[in-house]
């Protein structure tokens, strides 16, 4: 099987404006649903939906929609396909120096700046400044010309003052500065991504990175900060995250269906992820199995 390296996007400003914003609906984005990276930071508005948030090394869940601000070039995968059930989806694209490279000094920018130079590490916003914030994206995307232009900068200075957040890869996040390592842990990401339903031993990924194994192991844990093992298993336990609140499944079938072949070693991952057992964790959405 082939396995492709996070592809360059190009992107190109809306006519008439110095920044991108498009409007998706429903399932309609699902053609982002790989990982790829772009110099220009990105601002994205799921409403409503389920979903993963892959950024960077970071494999979480989202429910009920999401909004997320993601840095230059973080390789990072589309958030909705056609099982995430979203309203739509609103992604909105600017350079750094969309208005000039001394922007950002000027003093009343101050706290924009401090925001966007989080974003480098992917940052997702609490549920209240989401409800808070949305209908504005909503109302700046319908706007033309400097309405547009000041509506946006009243969003960034609304997120910038916000604590309602979360960094999603701590420390510095490597990939966004080393190209080769980009497309090698990319490549990995990828792989992953395909065959996490799959058993994956450390020969298989370490030949895939062209590395022996103790090699890899380091090398992974640098990149990343977090074991091969650890990056695995949540990506699986995110998976079963949206299983457990949304299928009719058995907590077994969950756990066969997410990749993991143990079941004692599937509650024992999960209640260290989630600080909860799965049939509690499913309790909370009200799920009955018939």
């Amino acid at each position: 099987m082939k396995h492709h390296n996070p592809a360059f996007e190009a992107i190109n400003p809306n006519i008439g404006s110095s920044f991108t914003s498009l409007k998706f609906q429903t399932n309609e984005n699902i053609k982002s649903h790989f990982w790829h990276y772009h110099p220009e930071i990105e601002l994205i508005l799921v409403k409503g939906g389920s979903g993963k948030r892959q950024i960077g090394s970071s494999i979480t869940y989202f429910k009920d929609g999401d909004l997320v601000l993601i840095g230059s070039n973080l390789p990072h995968c589309g958030l909705t396909n056609e099982n995430t059930n979203n309203e739509h989806e609103i992604v909105i694209q600017f350079k750094p120096n969309f208005l000039g490279d001394k922007i950002w000094e000027v003093q009343e920018m101050a706290k924009i700046a401090a925001m966007l130079e989080k974003s480098k590490s992917g940052m997702v916003f609490g549920d209240e400044i989401k409800k808070a914030i949305g209908s504005k994206i909503s109302q700046m995307h319908e706007l033309q010309s400097v309405n547009k232009l000041l509506k946006f900068f009243e969003i960034l200075h609304d997120l910038s003052v916000s604590e309602d957040y979360r960094i999603l890869n701590a420390g510095k996040y490597y990939l966004q500065t080393h190209v080769e390592d980009n497309e090698r842990i990319n490549r990995i990401f990828n792989y992953v991504k395909d065959h996490f339903k799959e058993q994956i031993t450390l020969e298989e990924i370490a030949e895939l990175a062209n590395m022996k194994v103790p090699s890899f192991c380091r090398y992974f844990k640098k990149i990343t900060n977090k074991t091969f093992t650890q990056f695995v298993n949540e990506y699986r336990i995110t998976h079963s995250l949206k299983l457990l609140a949304e299928k009719p499944m058995s907590i077994t079938e969950v756990c066969f269906e997410s990749g993991f072949n143990n079941f004692s070693y599937f509650n024992k991952t999960f209640k260290e992820y989630i600080k909860k057992s799965p049939s509690q964790y499913r309790k909370e959405f009200n799920f009955l199995i018939v």
